[in-house]
């Protein structure tokens, strides 16, 4: 058994070390930007699409105003509106869902597999209708949904797949990666993700030249030559200063995907070592990494039963251990659904993880002494709890 270590606080997440190995990059290339007051589109944003399109493995990207905008358009390009339906998961940001209800269309939801957290194949074909337009698998966490089965039905209907991967650049399935799977790939790039810009910024990204230029129009108020609109679209513009630190941050996202790696393994080798007790004896789950799946945590959850969440995080706070819920409240529970007439017991996996899980601290940075008091608090935890 490990010794005690020493308390020191630990936040669940510090973008600052992060800032200061690429400072110098960042200083240079946003002063050249502002010398040339060039902001909107231009060089600068092509040149990111270009780099993310080739590190995904898919042929078109278009740079988007946010992760949100993103799943917006992509839904506008295939013609989502009132009368339709898009298949999704509960368990998620509600960016998933809203996208569906600004556009008049509802979303209907697919229960999820409670090892993943994604949602599960098996249950995709049951609520397939003759009303759904899309399908959006969402790649929750860092990880991707078991795409196979989901694109084999997809396909059988002859439904669009629109990848939610906002949380999973750099995650792959099967050797392919998140965003290159589907009909589109949708990307947030909002400070706290693994690649995350200085602001709010997005990135769509397709395989099929068509919908690229419908998705590159649709964020121009659907502008397809200077005041000349086939469609109405949006202002959906990825700001030149967002790209420009974006493309910095880029060629380091797989290092820094390591680095979360390898935190989450030491965390949970430390937890045992502790003489932590797992989720079956009553204590902690950690998250699993499916079969086929190179999972990039952009965030790292474990899960308490018994109704002891609360505790736990009393416990972490108490601490100074940096944590966070995502997400209470799972989306066809929202208030603002109601009209959709999802009630408490529909989604039974889903209610589960909103009640149960929490997200630990897994950043790159985060020290051997942190590691080790974050593994003694949750290890000292279950104990108590078992």
């Amino acid at each position: 058994m490990r010794q005690i270590p020493t308390p020191v606080s630990v936040p669940l997440l510090d973008l600052r070390p992060q800032y200061q190995s690429i400072k110098e990059e960042v200083l240079r290339t946003t002063a050249e930007l502002f010398e040339s007051q060039l902001f909107i589109l231009g060089a600068r944003v092509e040149a990111f699409e270009k780099a993310v399109a080739e590190y995904v493995g898919a042929r078109f990207a278009v740079g988007m105003s946010s992760g949100t905008d993103a799943q917006l358009a992509a839904m506008m390009a295939i013609g989502v509106g009132p009368g339709d339906e898009v298949v999704t998961s509960p368990y998620t940001f509600f960016s998933s869902a809203g996208a569906v209800a600004r556009l008049g269309a509802r979303a209907v939801f697919c229960d999820i597999d409670p090892a993943t957290y994604n949602v599960d194949p098996e249950k995709l074909r049951k609520v397939i209708t003759p009303r759904t337009k899309a399908i959006q698998p969402i790649h929750l966490f860092g990880q991707c949904a078991d795409m196979d089965p989901i694109l084999d039905v997809a396909r059988e209907k002859g439904i669009p797949v629109i990848e939610d991967a906002c949380q999973s650049l750099g995650a792959a399935y099967k050797g392919k990666k998140a965003g290159s799977l589907g009909d589109f790939g949708c990307f947030s790039f909002f400070p706290s993700k693994n690649l995350g810009g200085f602001g709010d910024g997005g990135m769509v990204t397709t395989n099929d030249e068509g919908w690229y230029a419908k998705v590159k129009a649709l964020r121009t108020h659907g502008e397809t030559s200077r005041y000349h609109h086939k469609m109405v679209g949006g202002n959906f513009r990825l700001d030149a200063l967002q790209a420009a630190v974006l493309h910095i941050k880029l060629p380091h996202l797989d290092g820094w995907a390591e680095g979360r790696r390898r935190n989450a393994h030491e965390i949970q080798t430390l937890f045992a070592e502790f003489g932590g007790r797992p989720f079956a004896e009553g204590g902690l789950s950690f998250p699993v990494e499916a079969n086929g799946c190179f999972h990039v945590f952009n965030q790292f959850v474990v899960r308490v039963g018994k109704g002891r969440r609360e505790a736990l995080k009393a416990r972490l706070a108490e601490r100074q251990i940096g944590h966070a819920v995502y997400y209470p409240v799972p989306l066809h529970l929202q208030e603002c659904f109601a009209s959709w007439g999802g009630k408490v017991g529909d989604l039974p996996e889903s209610e589960r993880a909103a009640n149960e899980t929490v997200a630990i601290p897994v950043f790159p940075e985060l020290t051997g002494g942190q590691k080790e008091f974050l593994a003694f608090t949750l290890a000292e935890f279950s104990k108590e709890n078992a």
